[in-house]
Order: C-alpha cells, then structure tokens, then sequence
C-alpha cells in the first residue's frame, strides 16, 4: 500500500471512530442497581416507583388517579418530607382558541434549604392520557424525582430550598402547573423550574427546552455527568405548537421564573397509548433522566439561585462533544462566526483560483466555482425529496404507519434513511465531478453550509453552529491543504471534516426521534449538511478516474435499500406492536342520531367496518373537524349533561346567568370516568359577553363565542357565569366526553394486532344537547 493510499484509509477510519464516539456522547449510560451507592440515582431503585405510577390507566379525576396521588403522598412522607395536596383550579387559556378549566390537586412538599436564595421547583406530572398507563409519561419524571429527593436525603443539606411539585392534569389542560403558577404561595417569589418529562420509551434524557436568555443556566446543565442538549433543539421546540407543564411558568406575565425541560423522547409508538407500560420502559433511559436530574438540583440546590432566576442578557449557543462535554459560547458569537465563515469560504475560493501548481494551468476558474455553487443546492433538495419518497412508500406498503410519528421498531428505516442522503451525497459529487470538477464542488458545498449558516443566525441562532462551524473549518482546512503534497492535503481536509462530523453526527441521530421519520426531512438536512461537510475529504481521496466513484454510489444504494428490506421486515404490527386506530362514539340527544367517527387520515381496515365516508358533525360536535370520518351508529341509552340556573339577573343592557352544569345521570362510556364536559356558542349562537367557570375568567374572542372546557367534573358538575346583552337568551351547546367503546352496541372487539392510537380523542363517546335559557 502506497502511503498516499494508507494516509487516504487513516483518515476515513478516524472520521469514522470519531462519528461512532460522537453519537456515543448522547446514548444513555448502563442503569445502576438497587446496590448503587445510597447518595447515587438508581434506576433499578426508581424503578418501584415505576410501577406504582404506571400501574393503571390513570387520567385526570379517576379513582385510579386518586390512588397514585395517595402513594407519592405516603413515599414523600416517608422520605422525610411534609407533603400536601393542594386544590386549586388551573386554566390553559385558549388551547387551540379553547380555554381548559380543571379542578386540580397538586402534590407540593419542600426539601427545605440551609440559606435560601430562591426555590428550585423540582416538577413532573403524575396524571396519565385518557388511555395510556403512563408509565414513561410522566412515570419517569416522577420516579426521577422520587429517588432524587431520597438521593438528596443521603447527604448534606443544600443551600436552597427545593419544592418538589407533582402536578395533576398536564395530559388534560397543564391546569395543575398553571394552578401552582396562578395561586400557590410557594410560586409567588418566583425561582428556577426544573420540568422531568418523556415522550417514548427509551433514548438519551436530552434538555430540550429552556427559558429566554438561557446562558447560565446552560453552564450549570455543562457540569451534569452526561449532558445531552443542542441549542437548535431549543430553537426547534420554539417553534413547535408543542406544550409540557414547563409553559405555564415561561407565560408567567410577571416573568418570576427561569428553567430548563428534559426528556427522553425515542420509542414514540407507545407515546399516550395503552402501550405506554412500566415494561416497556428502557431504565438506561431513566438512569440518564436521574443521573443528570440529581446532578443537576445539587448544583443548582447550591448556586445562587436568585441570580439565577433573572434571565441572562442572551441565550447560548451549545452542542454535545465526544467525552461526554457540553460545549457553550455567548449567543452574541453567532453573528460573527457566521460572516467569519463567509468570508473563509470566500478566501479559499480565491486561493484556488490565484493557485497555480508548479506554474502550471490552475485548479480552478471563477466560473466552475460558481457552477459549483449552484450545484450544492441538488444534494440539499434531493434529500428532503428523498425522506418524503422513504415516507411515502413506507405508508403505501403498510397504511397504519400514516398514523403514527415513527414506526415501532424505527432504526432500519432510520439507517434506510441515511442511505438515501449519501446516495444523494455521492451520486450528486460522482455525477458532477467530471463536468465541473471536484475542487469546485467542494467549495460548492462549503459555500451552501455557510450561506445557510448566516440564514439560520438570523431565523434560529441556536442552530447557525451546525453550519457555519464546518464551513469555517472546512475552509481554513481547504487553505491549508492548498500548498502541501498528497499526504498533507489528505490529513489537513480530514481534520477540518472532523468538526462537522463531531458537530452534525450526533444531532442526526438525536432529530431522528425528535420529529420522526414522518418528517424525515428534517433529520435528512441534518444529515446531508454532514455529507456537504464531507465533500472535500471526497475531492481528495476518492480517485478521478476507475470504479470507485461507482463503487462508492452503488454500497449507498446497497445500504439504503438493504435498510429498507430490513425495516419491512423486522416492524410488523403484531399483538405487542399493533396498527394504530382511533373510532369514537357521537350521539346528539336533540335528535336522536348517533355516529361512529375517526380522525384516522384514512379509515384502516378494522376501523372502515364503522365509518363509510367523510361527515360534516362540527354544529353537534364542535370538537369533530369537518371532514371526519363518519358512519350510522346504534342509538345508546346515555343521557347528555343538565344545566340548572342558579342566578338570573337582567339590567339595561346585560343579562347575567350563573349555571350549575352536571354530568348526566347516565355513565358516558366504560372507562369508569368522565372527562369533560365543553361548552360551545357558536352561529346564532355568538352573543356571550363575558363568563367565568369556577371563578377564573375565561376568555371571550371579538367573535362572542364561548369556547370551553371543564375537566373530570364530579357528579355536583361546576358553575358558570355568562353574561350575554340584555333581552338575549343563553343558547350554547353542551358535549359530554367520556371514553370506553366495549359496552356500545354495535362494538365489534379489535384484533390482536389493531391496537388504540395514542391520542387524546382515542376511544372518545361524546353525548351533546342544545340548552336554551
């Protein structure tokens, strides 16, 4: 072997073993024992908290619910701690242009501090979606917290108080942190909120999430033992209609509260559905979230937290390393990293045009360059069009997946995935090299990552890094490797590649369960942005002439279809892993017509057995978009809710009516629990002026509709007030949700391997009226 030949191997193995360690830094580490020191986190311990919270299908309201709530009681008090159950009544404001009303009680104690600066709230939620176990979500947060605080009690007290906040009713309206925001005593001051959550079963515990002008909060996440978190994620999850129990404290009008969210987030299948089970949960997973959770309140249990608690003048900017290390610099470097980068690329482009080798012709002329250029955009385009195409046949071979984020078992098609990318990669480079030249590619895809590295500073900042960062050493590589031999060139291009592999290789694999191959596009720029910053290792080490180019473009076709076959055939539904299905009853009491419905996209097998076309129900049901899927249903004997006036009261220009509405004498499904009750104005129906239910105010549009929904009602109902213009009649619409299917008639049981989606309107019976007073 030739050493040009031997430095060309060195140099993809190192890229290689320096990606595998990359994406190393952002896996789970091995879960402890029960025989793990008494001051560490062990899952293993935490586990049996696991299995308590997640034990039974547990919503807001429900004697299951009830019974959770009466352990972590028991387990907080038996740490040493003097928990309480606080009532109170949380609103999310207008949800989706709805307001959500819940009557919560809170699960509050304080791990009292030796001289407090300010609280760090220590949160997770203990209620579960109407048909799922929660025992990821939020079983983890809370056995998270559970064994931190036993944790804690293992050693010296810290500086600050602690206030552990086990919120009721985040699956419903996040009514119980907006409870705790709104009215609880310990909020008042303000502090440091530290949310615990999980969206899956397994994956690293990543801090997602933060409060605005994050940058020394993100120091002290640096110090936990296995720091998983980019600040595009924060800039992505900006963007997303996405909520946890974190948003009632970052919409705090008075601004009393800075924080940071984590989760892990892989395995989404079992994600609010009946297969979200203790069994199903990955304890790597969850020593991660404990690991890093402990780690985390003792830093921060110690700092000063009332400094902390202020926002600092700006975000950071921070990315994982290999080693396990956070990396972190001030958000006001974004800019002039980004036009740095600019300007590299702009100078090794003007280098190689001056170069002229031993005075003969040179490499390369303005016009190829920007040919070059131009051509960059192919790889870009090609591989958002090759994820929607993997999507597309995913679906088209097996329809149930159109249901779903991501499969169950995801990683062949995930690895199906990048195949795509570096055919789209390679083929575009092997495709184009003889017409305009591997140097002008090179700088070609060097020019797009730092054009879309000054994009991305100005519409997310946090995310500029992925691009700029390996345009920039790639540039300053490419100017070195200008004027040395073969040996030299190959070692200079390779090293600067190595920053966008240690940059870009482990946000591939953490966006991949992030946004899910249903929107594979995402992870796919990802990874082509790492295949642009690999182009320049390809101009010099990949032979100009012979078969390698097409030897390298035929193993990625190899890959991604071989991926693909294997994909197909390791993720089939089956009775542990079924197809996802959503049918919900509708019975409207006005006029006697009942409907089986769907929000499928479109009616699986099993579920066009009820629903035979598309309907629109919005004036009985204002939930049902128009559109849903619809089919005849049997008339059930249920009964809707009531409404009893309590006080009428008219004078010149309004009239004030204060209702009790009640759940109707009939039980709304054979879940064992009502969910909510809505009530809607809507058409003729637009005359409220104002209203409250159970003293908050709720928000009326420009529109004057009513637009409300109260949750887990107990038989006494709740009260409202609505104020309408005088001489007008209070007309709205009363719909009754509870959930079960089994005991309807005409129910036909699912197969084994048709399974209930995870969704908030999974197994829905809604019983509606129309109430004029």
């Amino acid at each position: 072997m030739t050493r040009t030949r031997a430095t060309t191997l060195l140099v993809w193995l190192f890229l290689g073993a320096l990606t595998a360690l990359s994406v190393w830094a952002v896996l789970p580490p091995s879960p402890r024992g029960a025989d793990a020191p008494a001051d560490e986190f062990s899952a293993q311990r935490a586990f049996a908290d696991v299995e308590v919270v997640g034990g039974a299908v547990h919503p807001t309201g429900t004697p299951a619910n009830d019974r959770v709530r009466a352990y972590l009681v028991d387990r907080l008090t038996s740490l040493g701690l003097d928990p309480a159950v606080v009532d109170g009544v949380g609103m999310s404001g207008r949800l989706g242009g709805q307001a959500r009303v819940a009557a919560t009680q809170n699960v509050v104690a304080t791990l009292p501090g030796t001289d407090p600066t300010a609280p760090l709230f220590l949160m997770a939620h203990y209620d579960s979606a109407e048909v799922s176990f929660g025992g990821n979500d939020d079983g983890a947060g809370v056995a998270t917290i559970l064994e931190t605080v036993r944790a804690l009690g293992e050693g010296p007290a810290l500086r600050n108080d602690v206030v552990v906040v086990l919120t009721d009713a985040e699956e419903a309206c996040l009514c119980g942190a907006e409870a705790f925001v709104d009215a609880d005593p310990r909020a008042a001051d303000g502090g440091v909120v530290l949310n615990l959550e999980a969206r899956g079963t397994s994956g690293p515990a990543i801090m997602f999430e933060t409060s605005p002008g994050n940058a020394a909060l993100v120091d002290a996440y640096a110090e936990v033992p296995y720091p998983v978190g980019s600040s595009l994620a924060v800039e992505v999850y900006r963007i997303l209609p996405n909520d946890t129990d974190f948003s009632p404290f970052l919409d705090d009008p008075e601004g009393r509260f800075t924080g940071l969210n984590a989760a892990y987030i892989d395995g989404s299948a079992a994600y609010h559905s009946p297969y979200d089970t203790p069994e199903r949960m990955s304890l790597a997973s969850l020593q991660h979230h404990g690991s890093n959770a402990l780690a985390l309140v003792r830093t921060l249990g110690d700092a000063d937290l009332a400094a902390l608690a202020t926002p600092s003048p700006g975000d950071a900017t921070y990315f994982p390393l290999p080693g396990r290390v956070l990396a972190a610099y001030p958000g006001w470097l974004v800019w002039p990293l980004a036009l740095v980068a600019l300007g590299a690329v702009v100078a090794l482009a003007v280098v190689l045009v001056r170069h002229r080798p031993d005075g003969r012709e040179r490499l390369v002329g303005p016009g190829r360059l920007a040919l070059g250029f131009l051509a960059g955009l192919l790889p870009l385009v090609g591989a958002v069009l090759g994820a929607l195409g993997l999507w597309w046949l995913m679906v088209a071979v097996r329809p149930g997946y159109e249901e779903m984020m991501d499969p169950w078992r995801p990683w062949g098609f995930r690895v199906a995935l990048l195949g795509i990318v570096a055919v789209v990669v390679t083929g575009w480079f092997v495709g184009l090299r003889r017409a305009l030249g591997g140097v002008a590619l090179g700088v070609g895809a060097l020019g797009w990552l730092a054009v879309l590295g000054a994009v991305l500073a100005e519409v997310t900042p946090g995310g500029s890094y992925l691009a700029a960062l390996p345009a920039l050493a790639g540039a300053v590589a490419g100017i070195v490797a200008v004027r040395r031999g073969a040996v030299g060139r190959r070692v200079a291009v390779g090293a600067g590649a190595a920053v966008g592999v240690v940059l870009l290789a482990p946000v591939v694999v953490l966006f991949f369960p992030a946004l899910g191959l249903a929107t594979g596009a995402a992870p796919a720029v990802v990874a082509v942005l790492l295949g642009l910053a690999l182009v320049p290792v390809l101009v010099v080490t990949l032979p100009r002439h012979g078969r390698a180019g097409s030897w390298l473009v035929g193993g990625s076709w190899v890959l991604a279809v071989g991926a693909l076959g294997v994909g197909f055939a390791v993720d089939t539904f089956d009775a542990e892993h079924p197809e996802p299905t959503t049918l919900g009853y509708a019975l409207d009491t006005d006029s006697g017509q009942a409907w089986w419905v769907s929000d499928e996209s479109t009616p699986s097998d099993w579920t066009a057995g009820f629903v035979d076309g598309q309907a629109g129900l919005r004036s009985f049901f204002p939930l049902l978009h128009d559109g849903v899927w619809a089919g005849p249903a049997e008339v059930a004997e249920l009964s809707a809710p009531t409404a009893e006036i309590l006080a009428d009261e008219t004078s010149d220009d309004e009239r004030t009516v204060t209702l009790r509405i009640r759940p109707g004498e009939d039980e709304i499904g054979t879940a064992g629990a009502l969910r909510y009750i809505e009530l809607h104005s809507g058409g003729t129906f637009g005359n409220t002026v104002a209203a409250t239910l159970e003293g908050r105010e709720i928000p009326v549009g420009d529109d004057r509709l009513l637009d409300t929904r109260f949750y887990a009602p107990d038989d006494e109902g709740f009260e409202v007030t609505v104020t309408v213009p005088a001489g007008q009649e209070v007309d709205f619409r009363l719909v009754a949700a509870g959930g079960g299917l089994d005991d309807l008639p005409g129910h036909v049981e699912r197969p084994d391997d048709v399974g209930v989606a995870g969704s908030h309107t999974a197994e829905l019976v809604l019983v509606g009226r129309t109430v004029v007073l």
